[in-house]
């Protein structure tokens, strides 16, 4: 893996965020990091209209890519969320090129939902689903069900592999790596160990999870994420030394 592919999801810095940290700070330990992507998450944000601003001027002067974690759902009561244009404004003004949202309640694709969803790809932000940790919509079938849909509609949204919820939901991550494999556009890598309600995400190399071998089913040209918390800058390092070598 080539290292320009490899993401650094903010949720890497979690017991910096509980002490008060911004994600304009966070974004300065990506760079001495030597990591040219980061995923903010809107959730990190304490007032995300004063904050966007130094965020957008500061990825710009470093030549950051900036990916948008957005923990709210495509579709509410089965219909296209109605708090999309405010999120992809979000986007905007942060100067986010890739959005992830969870699919939400999906049951069908009606035309308002299809001229709805077409207004906001226009703006040129790319924008994917993940697999959460919810049975609605964290399930392979789920997954399968509406991108199967979106491609039927020509519509341009792509698929999160987030390799540690499949346990969560009860499925195989590998069997469905190997299912989904066609829609994927990014990946979220960690670890998982324990089981029930013992289950835990952990760094890559703690836990159970084949990730060598499922990073080989996925597509091996996209963005790959470092996505669970960790206990220090040297474990961020260790994660992203762990990918590199599988080039």
């Amino acid at each position: 893996m080539n290292k320009s592919q490899i993401v650094l999801n903010h949720l890497v810095f979690s017991d910096d965020r509980d002490r008060g940290e911004q994600q304009l700070e966070m974004l300065k330990k990506v760079v001495a990091l030597d990591i040219h992507s980061a995923e903010l998450r809107r959730e990190y944000f304490d007032d995300i209209a004063s904050e966007s601003p130094a965020i957008a001027s500061y990825a710009e002067s470093e030549g950051l890519k900036l990916f948008y974690s957005v923990p709210d759902e495509l579709f509410v009561n089965h219909r296209v969320n109605p708090k999309l244009s405010q999120y992809y404004e979000e986007a905007k003004q942060l100067g986010v090129t890739v959005i992830k949202f969870n699919i939400g309640d999906f049951e069908s694709l009606v035309p308002e939902d299809i001229t709805m969803l077409e207004s906001v790809l226009v703006s040129g932000i790319q924008t994917n689903i993940e697999n959460d940790q919810t049975q609605t919509s964290g399930k392979i079938a789920a997954i399968e069900k509406f991108m199967v849909a979106a491609h039927a509609e020509k519509l341009d949204i792509g698929y999160v592999y987030d390799m540690g919820n499949w346990r969560y939901v009860g499925e195989d991550e590998e069997i469905a790596a190997q299912e989904l494999a066609s829609y994927v556009r990014y990946i979220h890598v960690k670890d998982d160990k324990g089981t029930g309600s013992n289950l835990v995400t952990v760094p890559l190399n703690d836990g159970e999870i084949r990730w060598q071998e499922i990073l080989k089913i996925l597509p091996q040209n996209v963005p790959v994420a470092v996505e669970y918390p960790t206990a220090n800058e040297q474990t961020i390092r260790d994660g992203v030394q762990a990918l590199i070598p599988l080039g």
